[in-house]
């Protein structure tokens, strides 16, 4: 069994230590993160060091971030094709356009609209892990998804519990 955190729009140039402690407390038994995009800068992926992590650069992403990191990828989780993209430019009808853009992968993965949403069509898996810093729209909380990859792929979003 594989487990991957995925989170999604950090905005941060640099890890704080509310990020450092949220992200020990809901990745500790992750050995994969993958970061759909808005990281805003490559200090932020440091937190993650030990593990592998896939990453995608998003509209919010500093110039470092951008060379080094493209906009979309895909890359295997176990017998599993994951598919990942910030999902800014995606239009209205993003779902179509991921399926356009993997159109084999059992997984896509994507953020920006920092809504979360964990539902299947077929047997695609459609994964956005909202806000991982609460910054979404009308106070929205912060979120983050956790992937299986074992005989099956099974995801679920966690909420997490206001900040001190």
């Amino acid at each position: 069994m594989i487990r991957a955190g995925v989170l999604s729009d950090t905005h941060l140039s640099r890890p704080d230590s509310q990020f450092l402690r949220r992200v020990e407390a809901c990745f500790a038994d992750c050995d994969v993160i993958i970061h759909a995009g808005d990281v805003t800068a490559l200090p932020v992926l440091d937190a993650f060091r030990g593990r592998t992590v896939y990453a995608v650069c998003g509209n919010m992403c500093e110039t470092s971030m951008r060379s080094r990191h493209s906009e979309q990828m895909q890359f295997s989780l176990g017998p599993f094709t994951i598919g990942i993209t910030h999902g800014a430019r995606l239009g209205p009808d993003s779902e179509d356009a991921l399926w356009r853009l993997f159109p084999e992968a059992n997984c896509i993965i994507s953020g920006h609209t920092h809504r979360p949403a964990c539902h299947r069509y077929g047997t695609t898996l459609f994964l956005n892990p909202g806000s991982f810093r609460a910054t979404g729209p009308y106070g929205a909380p912060a979120t983050y998804a956790l992937l299986e990859a074992g005989d099956e792929l099974a995801a679920r979003i966690v909420t997490l519990p206001l900040a001190r």
